[in-house]
């Protein structure tokens, strides 16, 4: 099997579920399967690549600055309780956020969190480390800087014609993010993807302080802060700017407000991969036996279950019950007079 992948966006590190699928639930569920798979996914991993993952899952925060949004953020978790009937996210009073977080002061503005039990986060660089090894210690190879250009259909297989060669295989994955609709819409199908910048922050390493990762706001193994990230609609451009950098810091120092005399050391942007509801995009066309896309914003959260879940279904043939409801097909609505 023959799998087209593409370089990451802004990685955050989160490996989250609450607030996610609010107006998706199959996503809802689908998260939630991915974050229970974790635990193991990250010593099975660990242990085959002798790669340490910095995995953890204490649970994780939203903060609210002010009461309007602890209001909605206190509606939103209702609303997904209703529809789940799983109560794994709650929220904190200000008093009860401060003695979780006693060596992190918080700034007048917060109000209280939302806390997920089954948040976690992870380092990111390391994760595609130990899976870049896990794949060769697999019998997998990786080639890097060759990029596909076409997918051909050839007898019962399929040719990829790249910048390092040609290949010809029985099963294709295409997993190239942004680049993935025009790899496929030469073979019929549609896949309505958009890009979505997000600028990350990362300050000097910093004394223990933050145990629990944040939306937005986490304290890495190194002891590193991360601040993002933003939500830009701007295309396909991948540079910084000042005013993100200065937007993202007012609200963490209003959080946090020691972060004002930290230095930041980094800033960077990526591509989010985002479909119309913001959900996975996974097709499998009758016409094409054998190929199959894979599309996904939250690809960290969602590595477990790639790798229990789907990874298993595609090698024996199909996708699975459980990506049922994420098909290109979802969008193509018909829109009443």
């Amino acid at each position: 099997m023959t799998a087209i992948s593409a370089p990451r966006g802004p990685t955050f590190g989160l490996v989250w579920v609450q607030g996610k699928g609010a107006n998706l639930p199959p996503y809802q569920t689908w998260t939630m399967q991915s974050s229970n798979a974790w635990p193991e996914f990250d010593q099975e991993l660990a242990g085959r690549s002798g790669q340490a993952l910095d995995y953890s899952r204490k649970g994780g925060l939203v903060f609210c600055l002010g009461e309007e949004e602890y209001k909605k953020r206190e509606e939103l978790l209702h609303r997904m309780h209703n529809q789940r009937g799983e109560a794994d996210t709650w929220m904190l009073s200000r008093d009860e956020l401060q003695e979780m977080v006693p060596d992190a002061p918080l700034g007048p503005d917060v109000t209280g969190a939302s806390f997920g039990s089954r948040d976690g986060h992870v380092n990111p660089l390391k994760l595609l480390a130990a899976l870049h090894r896990g794949i060769r210690e697999l019998g997998g190879t990786i080639l890097f800087r060759s990029p596909v250009s076409s997918i051909d259909r050839i007898g019962g297989g399929y040719r990829l014609t790249g910048a390092t060669g040609t290949w010809d295989c029985d099963r294709v994955v295409v997993a190239a993010g942004l680049a993935s609709p025009k790899l496929v819409a030469p073979l019929g199908i549609d896949l309505p993807l958009r890009p979505q910048r997000g600028q990350v922050l990362v300050t000097e390493r910093m004394g223990e302080m933050f145990p629990y990762p944040a939306s937005g706001l986490r304290q890495t193994s190194e002891g590193t802060m991360m601040i993002g990230a933003t939500h830009e609609d701007v295309g396909e451009d991948t540079g910084t700017t000042t005013e993100a950098a200065a937007g993202l810091c007012r609200r963490a120092t209003r959080i946090l407000p020691q972060l004002a005399g930290a230095r930041l050391v980094r800033q960077w942007a990526g591509l989010r991969v985002l479909s119309p509801d913001t959900g996975p995009v996974y097709t499998q066309t009758p016409d094409l036996p054998g190929l199959w896309t894979a599309s996904c914003h939250s690809g960290v959260t969602l590595a477990a279950a790639h790798a229990d879940i789907l990874a298993p279904a595609l090698a024996n043939g199909g996708l699975p019950e459980a990506v049922k409801d994420f098909s290109e097909g979802r969008f193509d609505v018909q829109v009443s007079a």
